[in-house]
């Protein structure tokens, strides 16, 4: 007998008081498309909120196809990656890179990361453009997964959440 299964997953409302996340000028920008996240911020809200590492095997992420080899070779492998679900189910490595780049090369299957979904990555979506396309672009993914697969369960939304979150990087740009 097999089961069935039922993916449930989170249809993203667009938060009115989203407020893009602060960039100060040695801030560390990760472009993803349209999409601009500020990994600075991302790593001190991590820092601060206790996230636990989860391993991740290396083979299961791309590698890009060109790197800067003189700074690959002094990358350290032990700090963990940071990767975000930028769509449903789907994970990208928005922080590290080369770390994980490098991590394939020595031949580990192993590597640290801290896993963000989107209530906890969206608040440091750089601007508004970029925030309003990226709750568009996730609702659409999900749209689409639910006609391809008709046990697929949208619920409710992030938004009370993502408020949560706005005012919790807020305080953080003002201790910064």
């Amino acid at each position: 007998m097999t089961a069935a299964l039922t993916l449930t997953t989170n249809k993203l409302k667009v938060d009115k008081n989203f407020a893009p996340c602060p960039v100060d000028d040695e801030d560390e920008l990760y472009p993803n498309g349209i999409f601009v996240f500020n990994i600075t911020k991302m790593a001190e809200f991590i820092k601060n909120s206790g996230f636990a590492c989860e391993e991740l095997l290396v083979k299961d992420f791309n590698s890009f196809s060109t790197f800067n080899e003189e700074y690959l070779a002094t990358v350290d492998v032990s700090r963990p990656v940071i990767i975000a679900e930028i769509s449903p189910g789907r994970f990208s490595v928005i922080d590290g890179n080369h770390r994980m780049e490098r991590a394939r090369r020595l031949g580990l299957e192993k590597i640290h990361a801290y896993k963000l979904n989107p209530e906890q990555h969206m608040q440091f979506l750089t601007t508004e453009k970029g925030y309003l396309a990226y709750v568009e672009y996730w609702n659409d993914k999900l749209k689409q997964m639910s006609k391809s697969c008709p046990k697929y369960t949208v619920k409710a939304s992030l938004a009370a959440t993502a408020q949560t979150a706005h005012a919790e990087v807020a305080g953080l740009s003002e201790t910064a």
